[in-house]
């Protein structure tokens, strides 16, 4: 208990982008003896398997971001083909998996966030989610660090939104308020056959950078809230199971979809392992609103407060404990990860 006080103490004290910046150097660094010397030592820390690997020694490989976002061969991530599959988009283990309860999110026991928060601020753009389902999806060291769609989608907006930059671990997560919604972040809102996907990439302490296929690494020249409309003139657009980003050093993706739209695996619960490509649940298409599952009780996204333009990347980054609703009923399981 004392360990975990002053680790969760160290947190708040540690200067945690200038920390982000000097790991992300050294990670770049291609420096022949250093990186072959940081990738052995973390293979043997973190037990990483790199027969799965397309490159399978550390020599091969120009950095240590390059091992750490390391291709896989193809064949050992194979995609679940049916045609109602939600794929996991992530090597990992589910954080947490339930409803969008009264437009908060199931972070830990005692622990929930906001969703209009997470998503940067923006009511509107929550409002597609409110009453939905979320699933918070955690990546350890030693997984895999690619990101791929859960299914097919076409980008309609991407925001960075500035924040800190906590550990995002189970002890992080159980003592840390608004934790997924406090920490730097890229939002990335696809329009689907189906209905709107939000996927958010959640940064952490030394996560020196996140990256997607459309605009590379995301360093904005300033820390500010940065709204980018992907509509016009060109469209982008991912199949299913293809590659969306990735971190350079590990962290959290948070997926939300609004209501009636998805039904999770039954058999997933609070630190399910899961593999990128696998079945994390199926897509229920054009459900009425007779068949809605009658669990979920979500009311509008008028129960928060509002968030104005002035005070939208404020709001992003700074969730009040009283804040909470300790009512959630989302997986509270906290076992680590």
């Amino acid at each position: 208990m004392l360990k975990d006080d002053l680790f969760i103490a160290s947190q708040y004290v540690l200067p945690h982008h200038w920390l982000s910046r000097l790991v992300g150097k050294l990670a770049a660094s291609e420096n022949t003896w250093l990186k072959n010397q940081l990738i052995t030592r973390f293979i043997r820390q973190y037990d990483v398997r790199l027969d799965e690997a397309q490159r399978q020694h550390p020599q091969d490989f120009r950095s240590f971001n390059d091992f750490f976002t390391r291709e896989l061969l193809p064949e050992a991530r194979p995609l679940d083909n049916a045609a109602d599959s939600l794929l996991s988009p992530a090597d990992g283990a589910v954080s947490q998996i339930g409803h969008i309860q009264r437009g908060r999110i199931f972070q830990a026991k005692g622990q929930e966030f906001s969703l209009t928060e997470l998503l940067g601020g923006s009511r509107p753009r929550a409002e597609d989610f409110v009453g939905g389902k979320f699933a918070t999806l955690y990546l350890s060291p030693r997984d895999y660090h690619r990101v791929h769609m859960p299914m097919a989608g076409k980008l309609r907006e991407m925001i960075y939104v500035p924040g800190s930059l906590f550990s995002v671990n189970q002890t992080t997560a159980e003592r840390v308020p608004g934790l997924f919604a406090r920490n730097e972040r890229l939002v990335c809102i696809f329009d689907t056959e189906h209905g709107p996907m939000a996927m958010v990439l959640v940064g952490a302490m030394i996560v020196a950078a996140i990256e997607t296929v459309w605009a590379g690494r995301i360093t904005p020249p300033t820390r500010e809230l940065k709204v980018t409309d992907y509509r016009d003139p060109q469209p982008v657009e991912l199949d299913k199971g293809e590659e969306m980003g990735r971190f350079c050093l590990g962290s959290t993706v948070v997926l939300c979809f609004p209501d009636g739209m998805v039904d999770w695996s039954k058999e997933l619960e609070a630190g399910s392992p899961i593999r990128m490509g696998s079945r994390l649940g199926s897509i229920r298409a054009l459900q009425t609103e007779e068949s809605a599952p009658i669990e979920n009780t979500a009311t509008a996204i008028d129960a928060e407060p509002a968030v104005t333009t002035d005070n939208a990347e404020a709001e992003a980054q700074n969730v009040s404990p009283d804040n909470a609703d300790t009512t959630s009923t989302a997986t509270d399981d906290s076992r680590s990860q």
